[in-house]
């Protein structure tokens, strides 16, 4: 069983900071790229960054320069920098891994729990 277990969240002023943090754990052979999400209230899921187990990153051109994704030592671990956060930030954030379970190859797509960051004006 594999889950992947988010931190981190909660309410800010604009301008402010948040760090949000997800681990993944359970039988993992190796994690590929793992990334953030967001859902704003009434919209859909929307990609926030991804950082691939090589260190390249991707960001929604939004939070290009605001927000910084990193990982762990482990690999098994993802971070995002949230600064100069903004209302229109508000959103439950998801993290998301690519997992390989088995020395095959075979790639999982696995969905952390979200966790609500509120940015106030």
């Amino acid at each position: 069983q594999v889950r992947l277990v988010e931190s981190g969240g909660g309410l800010v002023q604009a301008g402010g900071s948040l760090r949000l943090s997800c681990a993944a754990a359970g039988s993992i052979f190796s994690i590929n790229t793992m990334g953030w999400y967001r859902q704003p209230p009434g919209k859909q899921r929307e990609l926030v960054a991804t950082i691939t187990s090589g260190g390249s990153t991707n960001y929604e051109n939004s939070v290009n320069g605001r927000f910084t994704i990193s990982r762990g030592n482990a690999k098994n671990t993802v971070y995002l920098q949230m600064n100069s956060l903004k209302p229109e930030d508000t959103a439950v954030y998801y993290c998301n891994a690519i997992i390989i379970l088995g020395s095959r190859g075979h790639e999982y797509n696995y969905w952390g729990q979200g966790t609500q960051v509120t940015v106030s004006s």
